[in-house]
């Protein structure tokens, strides 16, 4: 099965409970307003298979605390995302959980996860709003909706629904690849700019992939 995909990460730890292994899909027609995740709305980039994200991803699965889809819009692949949450689950460890990060409302989504029963634990829906607020955490604005969709999520995530950001510690992951660097997460409002600052205070020039459209759970590339 083609999958086209953005980028694959271990460990993640600001999208989630622990060190995860995260997958973002390539393609996003949403395109909400204030997006940190530009440059993974673009179609027709990143062809692979769902064959080569497991076969790379296998030395995480044992170690990773979780697994993290994102994107891009993973629900507009949505052959990819079954076939890829039915080798994830078959080879996950039982107390490792599956979360999906989806900009659709719930109501457009709920019949097609209700198919899936069992292979995602956890859902957060909904579009990015800037303005909604963003006090809740891995949510990257408060409309947005943690549904529990297993026991092992309801058991992991059930205090969290309602968390705010101030009970988790305030960061960002850092990658390194091919002369990029890469951040993983939620940034807060204004904190990219304040990144950008104090790299222009120490003599680098820096620009991310925000524009204007918004993202639940922004990869944010910072080029140097």
């Amino acid at each position: 099965m083609q999958l086209n995909l953005s980028r694959l990460h271990f460990p993640v730890t600001t999208l989630g409970l622990g060190r995860r292994a995260a997958v973002w899909f390539q393609g996003c027609s949403l395109r909400c307003p204030g997006c940190v995740s530009v440059d993974t709305w673009a179609t027709g980039r990143g062809a692979t298979t769902v064959d080569a994200v497991m076969e790379a991803m296998e030395p995480w699965l044992a170690k990773a605390d979780g697994v993290t889809i994102s994107g891009g819009e993973p629900f507009e692949q949505v052959r990819a995302l079954e076939e890829l949450l039915q080798h994830l689950r078959a080879k996950a460890q039982l107390t490792s959980d599956i979360l999906v990060y989806s900009g659709y409302p719930w109501e457009q989504i709920a019949h097609q996860v209700a198919q899936w029963s069992g292979l995602i634990d956890v859902l957060i829906s909904d579009p990015f709003v800037r303005g909604a607020g963003q006090t809740l955490v891995w949510r990257g604005s408060d409309n947005q909706r943690m549904h529990l969709l297993t026991p092992l999520g309801q058991s992991r995530y059930a205090e969290w629904i309602k968390a705010p950001k101030a009970a988790l510690p305030k960061v960002l992951d850092l990658f390194f690849h091919e002369g990029e660097v890469w951040m993983a997460g939620i940034p807060s409002e204004g904190s990219l700019e304040a990144i950008q600052s104090h790299l222009a205070d120490a003599g680098f020039s820096a620009a991310t992939s925000q524009g204007d459209c918004a993202d639940r759970n922004g990869v944010l590339p910072i080029f140097t």
